[in-house]
C-alpha cells in the first residue's frame, strides 16, 4: 500500500476524493445553521437550499460517468474544482437565499465531479488484484478526513462565521488543483 500511494495519480484521486468531501461537507453541515441562525431565514429556506444541494450532489450522476468518459477524468476534477471555486465564490458574494441556494447548488456538482472523477481516476491507476485494498484505503482516508471535517464545521461556523466556514474550504480546493497541475 505504501508503494501504491506513493504512485501521482493515486494521490491525485485521493486528494480529489477527499477534498471533494471536505469541502462539501464543511459548508453543506454549517449552511442551514448559518441560515437560520445567523441569518434568520425560515426553516422551509434552510430545507429549499438543502433539497437543491442534493439534487446537485446526485442528478449529474446520470452523466458524470459519460462526461469522464468522454473528456477523461483529470478534467472531471478540474471541473469538480471549478465549481467548488465556484460555490464558495457564490457564498461569499452575499447571504440572500439565492446566495445560499446557488453556492450549495454549485457545490453538490462540485462534490459530484471531484468524488466520481477521483473515484475513477483512482479505478484506473492501480493493478486489479490491488483493487479491494486499495479502494477500502480511499475510503478509510476520505471518511475520516470527512468525519474531522464534521466536527470542526460547526466549531469553525461558531467562532469565525460563516464567512470564514467558507475561506476554510480555498486553501483545500488549491490543494487539489495544485495536485492536478502537478500530475499533467
Amino acid at each position: 500500500l505504501a508503494e501504491i500511494f506513493k504512485e501521482p495519480p493515486i494521490i491525485v484521486a485521493v486528494a480529489a476524493g477527499v477534498v471533494g468531501y471536505i469541502t462539501m461537507n464543511l459548508l453543506m453541515t454549517t449552511t442551514p445553521i448559518a441560515m437560520r441562525l445567523g441569518h434568520s431565514f425560515a426553516f422551509d429556506d434552510a430545507a429549499f437550499v438543502i433539497e437543491w444541494h442534493i439534487i446537485g450532489m446526485f442528478a449529474p450522476g446520470l452523466v458524470t460517468g459519460h462526461l469522464i468518459g468522454r473528456f477523461g477524468s483529470l478534467r472531471i476534477i478540474t471541473a469538480g474544482g471549478a465549481l467548488l471555486l465556484a460555490a464558495t465564490a457564490i457564498a461569499l458574494s452575499g447571504v440572500s437565499l439565492w446566495h445560499f441556494w446557488g453556492a450549495m447548488f454549485m457545490l453538490g456538482v462540485g462534490w459530484n465531479f471531484s468524488f466520481t472523477g477521483g473515484t475513477t481516476l483512482l479505478t484506473e491507476s492501480h493493478a486489479p488484484e490491488e483493487r479491494a485494498k486499495v479502494q477500502g484505503t480511499n475510503d478509510f482516508i476520505i471518511f475520516t478526513f470527512m468525519a474531522i471535517s464534521s466536527m470542526f464545521s460547526g466549531t469553525l461556523y461558531y467562532f469565525l462565521g460563516w464567512t470564514w466556514v467558507n475561506y476554510a474550504a480555498l486553501p483545500l480546493i488549491a490543494v487539489m488543483l495544485g495536485l492536478l497541475a502537478w500530475l499533467v
